[in-house]
């Protein structure tokens, strides 16, 4: 099962704008994630094409789980 950390961010022109990271660790909480993402906005670290990010909006793990189908040509 795939694992990725999905944090939500608002820029200037009040559109969402998320970054995704990928396999976070297991034992990773709220608190840690909240402080990286107010680091994020504060030092202005990223930016969009809407402007830099301006606001924390939200984060949450998102498990997706694959199936692959395999083929013998």
């Amino acid at each position: 099962m795939a694992k990725k950390l999905l944090m939500t961010f608002e820029n200037e022109l009040g559109k969402k704008v998320s970054i995704s990271i990928d396999d976070p660790r297991e034992d990773i909480t709220s608190d840690e994630v909240k402080t990286v993402m107010n680091d994020i906005v504060t030092k202005n670290i990223f930016t969009s094409s809407g402007g830099d990010l301006k606001k924390v909006d939200s984060a949450k793990i998102v498990e997706t789980d694959i199936t692959e189908f395999e083929y013998n040509n």
